[in-house]
C-alpha cells in the first residue's frame, strides 16, 4: 500500500538531511539519513493513510520544496545542472514539517508510531523506528542539527497543529 510513497519519502528525507546536515563523516551522514527517513516514513504514512490518499498524491503531486527552501534560506541557490534539483518536486511540505516535529519531540513520536501500529500488520512496528524513538548517543551526535528544536522550529511550526490533530482525532471541535 505504501510503496507509492517511496518517491515522497526519499525526496523529503533528502531535503531534511540537506537542510540540516550531519557532521562527522560518512557514518554520521548515514545515521542522520536513517533517522530522517524513519521520521519521514512515519509522517508520510500518517499523512497518506489509505490507498486512495496515496493515489490522489500520485495525481496531484506533493507540492515541492519551494516554501521550505524559502524558510531555510536555500531558495537562492542555483543548480549547476538543469535537472540537478528535479527531486525537489517530490518533497512534501507537510510531511517534512511533521517529520521535523517527530524528530524534535519524543512526546509526539511515540504516539505517531503507535498510530501506525494500529493500522494493521504492514503498518510498522516500534522496532522498525528505533532510531526515531530511542536514539543512542551516536544517533544524537549525527543528527544534532536535525534534532535541534530551535533550528528546525520554523519548519516544524508550519504544520504542527495538523499533526497533533491527526494524532488526537477524538478531540472535540471548538466552535
Amino acid at each position: 500500500m505504501h510503496s507509492d510513497l517511496s518517491p515522497v519519502i526519499a525526496a523529503t528525507a533528502q531535503w531534511l538531511t540537506r537542510a540540516y546536515p550531519a557532521s562527522g563523516g560518512a557514518l554520521a551522514e548515514a545515521l542522520c539519513e536513517v533517522q530522517a527517513r524513519q521520521a519521514v516514513t512515519v509522517a508520510a504514512r500518517l499523512r497518506y493513510p489509505s490507498p486512495m490518499d496515496v493515489a490522489l498524491l500520485g495525481v496531484a503531486g506533493p507540492g515541492g520544496s519551494a516554501r521550505l527552501d524559502w524558510i531555510t534560506g536555500a531558495d537562492g541557490v542555483t543548480p549547476t545542472e538543469p535537472d540537478a534539483d528535479a527531486w525537489r518536486t517530490w518533497v512534501d511540505e507537510v510531511v517534512a514539517s511533521w517529520a521535523a516535529c517527530l524528530l524534535t519531540d519524543p512526546a509526539l513520536a511515540e504516539p505517531a508510531v503507535a498510530a501506525l501500529a494500529g493500522g494493521g500488520p504492514s503498518a510498522g512496528t516500534p522496532a522498525e523506528f528505533r532510531r526515531l524513538l530511542a536514539p543512542d548517543d551516536a544517533d544524537r551526535r549525527a543528527a544534532a542539527l536535525l534534532r535541534h528544536p530551535d533550528l528546525v522550529a520554523p519548519v516544524a511550526a508550519l504544520h504542527h497543529a495538523g499533526l497533533t490533530a491527526r494524532l488526537d482525532p477524538g478531540q472535540a471541535l471548538v466552535a
